[in-house]
């Protein structure tokens, strides 16, 4: 299965994707694309032989229709956010239906939404005095942290002293997750329900 992982910042789960040794018997990862063109998980992709896009308007830029054509093109089955923090194009998600997924640092539907992201998302949670924390992956949509939910996983962070300390626990819950989504997908085990997305076990 071809796939194609859009980041902001410094890849962390773009690694551990690319670490996960049963994901890489059964996806091919052919594009990294960034709304940064000094993404520095760029420099990750670069050393796997990935090619790298950056999406906007501008000469070293490729649009988002040009980015749709491409993908279509290269047969990808499964555009993968991984810390991305635009809106997708609407050109980009109508013509990948349910095939787009995002990887959010909470358990949504709270503490989602426009500006919510990385430590923004933490520190929401902290000064909540929500007791545990975790991440979601669900289907993208036309608005932040709306599409159905897919997976989630929990963690405690009753003992947390900091927005910080909840970062460190929900990220090695992200690259534990997001990896078997991505699994899950090539090996179609995702049923996508009219109200709920379930993920068939064996």
């Amino acid at each position: 299965m071809n796939i194609a992982i859009f980041v902001s910042g410094r890849g962390s789960n773009l690694q551990a994707i690319l670490n996960d040794s049963e994901l890489k018997q059964i996806i091919s990862i052919i594009a990294v694309v960034s709304d940064k063109i000094d993404c520095k998980a760029f420099e990750i992709a670069r050393k796997s032989g990935i090619e790298t896009y950056t999406i906007g308007d501008g000469d070293t830029k490729i649009n988002a229709e040009q980015l749709t054509k491409k993908f279509l093109d290269l047969d990808v089955s499964l555009i993968v956010l991984a810390g991305y923090l635009k809106l997708i194009p609407d050109v980009l998600i109508k013509s990948f239906p349910n095939k787009m997924i995002n990887i959010h640092p909470a358990l949504l539907p709270s503490f989602g939404g426009k500006g919510m992201y990385g430590i923004n998302v933490h520190k929401a949670v902290f000064d909540s005095s929500a007791k545990v924390s975790g991440a979601t992956v669900h289907l993208v949509d036309s608005t932040y942290d709306t599409g159905k939910i897919i997976a989630q996983q929990c963690v405690d962070i009753s003992d947390a002293s900091s927005p910080e300390e909840i970062a460190e626990r929900v990220l090695k819950i992200e690259h534990k997750i997001l990896p078997e989504v991505i699994k899950a997908f090539a090996l179609k085990k995702i049923k996508i329900g009219s109200n709920r997305i379930e993920i068939i076990k064996e």
